[in-house]
């Protein structure tokens, strides 16, 4: 896999795309201060090497009825490869998780989830999660409010940096 170079006008691109990933080429390149080509090679070599990996339509829950968000703690009955893959199976098919992660600590996982209210979250836990095999505890914190939400990732430390 060929190295990218992170200098200033590949990472104005990054931050751009990050911000309006419906920039036109023309758009992305006079805001980076490029012509359209290099502009353009830039953003493919970019898909090519896996640092953009996809485009998507951001979309807000409240306007879809999702008005409950629950960060939830699992703890496994017991942590071996088995058990952990059962567990990373079964919830790569619930919807309504929209991320989850492997932690370390007082939890095992921990899931955001996104459910329309009380009713469809009791009805997740009880129909979904409780039967996964091995699951021991599940703990729930209901989220009062939003204050700050991104899915555009940090760049200044990459900085000055001329490859990575």
């Amino acid at each position: 896999m060929p190295e990218i170079a992170f200098d200033a006008a590949t990472l104005k691109i990054l931050d751009l795309l990050q911000q309006n990933a419906d920039l036109s080429t023309a758009e992305l390149a006079t805001a980076a201060g490029l012509s359209a080509s290099p502009c353009w090679r830039r953003v493919n070599d970019l898909k090519e090497n896996g640092v953009i990996k996809g485009t998507v339509a951001l979309v807000d829950a409240q306007a879809l009825g999702l008005a409950v968000n629950v960060f939830v703690h699992i703890s496994l009955k017991q942590q071996d490869r088995a058990s952990l893959e059962v567990f990373d199976q079964a919830v790569r098919s619930m919807p309504e998780v929209m991320e989850c992660y492997l932690m370390t600590g007082e939890s095992d996982y921990l899931l955001r989830v996104v459910v329309e209210d009380l009713r469809k979250y009791q009805s997740l836990v009880i129909d979904r999660l409780t039967i996964i095999e091995g699951v021991a505890s599940i703990r729930s914190s209901f989220a009062l409010g939003q204050i700050k939400y991104t899915t555009a990732l940090p760049t200044d430390h990459l900085r000055g940096k001329t490859r990575i």
